[in-house]
């Protein structure tokens, strides 16, 4: 689960760079919202299962990873910045996906119950982001975008589901992955949504 938790945190720290540069955030600014949306999520995990302290304190690998590609991006920011819009959804579904895997897993791992980490599966993938857009003054996107937060809790659901069935550890991380991508590209093809009220 380190490289899947790595990998997760490389992809959303220049998503997060990307975000800063679009609302116009100087080096500092970006910096801060990279380290906010590639660690906020897993923090708030660890807090809430008991792990202390959390990775990004613990392991100096997380926040140098973040800063690095947060730095990186802003480097490249003309390239970056360049990407299709296509090209963000798949590398945030990536990313959400990797996190969703990686935060259930450890959740299990600190002996919490299945439907609980699937929940600590989801924040981890999901918490960065609305920390991000608080401090960006925006209406969190996972409370907005087609199946978000739903993706990465199905993601989560299956790795649960398939260590259950006793699948192996890297089997079952693969399999829940592929279905949170998966889930999450799909509804944004085809506009799948929640049911919401038209006010």
């Amino acid at each position: 689960m380190l490289v899947a938790d790595l990998a997760g945190t490389a992809v959303f720290a220049v998503e997060g760079a990307i975000a800063a540069m679009r609302s116009q955030l100087d080096l500092l600014g970006v910096m801060v919202i990279a380290f906010i949306v590639a660690l906020g999520g897993g923090v708030t995990r660890d807090l809430l299962i008991g792990a202390t302290p959390p990775n990004a304190v613990a392991d100096w690998r997380y926040p140098a990873l973040a800063f690095f590609m947060g730095g990186l991006a802003f480097v490249f920011h003309e390239q970056v910045l360049g990407w299709s819009g296509s090209t963000l959804i798949v590398l945030d579904a990536a990313g959400l996906a990797l996190f969703a895997v990686a935060g259930a897993q450890k959740a299990l791992n600190f002996g919490i119950t299945p439907f609980v980490a699937m929940l600590m599966g989801t924040i981890t993938g999901v918490g960065g982001g609305v920390i991000r857009d608080i401090v960006l003054a925006r209406i969190p996107v996972v409370l907005q975008v087609d199946l978000y937060a739903s993706s990465a809790f199905v993601g989560a659901a299956v790795l649960i589901v398939a260590r259950r069935l006793g699948v192996s550890p890297v089997a079952a991380a693969l399999l829940a992955g592929a279905g949170c991508l998966t889930l999450r590209l799909l509804s944004v093809h085809f506009g799948w949504q929640l049911p919401k009220v038209i006010a």
